[in-house]
């Protein structure tokens, strides 16, 4: 399989909230909007990636979705989201694998884990001999 591009889907049970919470607390910039005016869904860069956040969905999917987004500083980014508003599930710290991850959910119940991947840790390495 040659996968050209790819993209997490989410659709939530209210998509102008969930629409709200990814561009206004975690702060992701649109890529664009589809669809008709009074019920828009919309693209989100995430990374090299997207998120659309588009549909109705009927509820209670956040346990079976994850979203693992990287950052360069775990800690800033927890200031940040406190003063935003967002649910933290879990403050940051590091864990036995080296990653420090803090982990928030969104108005739905998606897991969402914020990772720092520091100076020394293996996927800062090309480990290739």
């Amino acid at each position: 399989m040659e996968v050209l591009s790819s993209r997490v889907l989410l659709r939530p049970p209210d998509p102008r909230r969930t629409q709200a919470f990814y561009r206004d607390v975690l702060g992701l910039a649109v890529y664009r909007e589809f669809g008709p005016a009074d019920a828009p869904g919309v693209v989100f860069f995430l990374g090299p990636g997207f998120l659309e956040v588009s549909g109705h969905g009927a509820g209670g999917a956040g346990a079976a979705a994850m979203l693992w987004l990287q950052v360069r500083d775990v800690r800033a980014e927890h200031g940040r989201l406190v003063a935003a508003g967002a649910r933290i599930v879990r403050e940051p710290r590091e864990e036995p694998w080296g990653l420090v991850e803090m982990w928030i959910e969104d108005p739905d119940g998606v897991r969402i884990v914020v990772v720092e991947v520091p100076e020394a840790h293996p996927l800062r390495r090309d480990t290739r001999s």
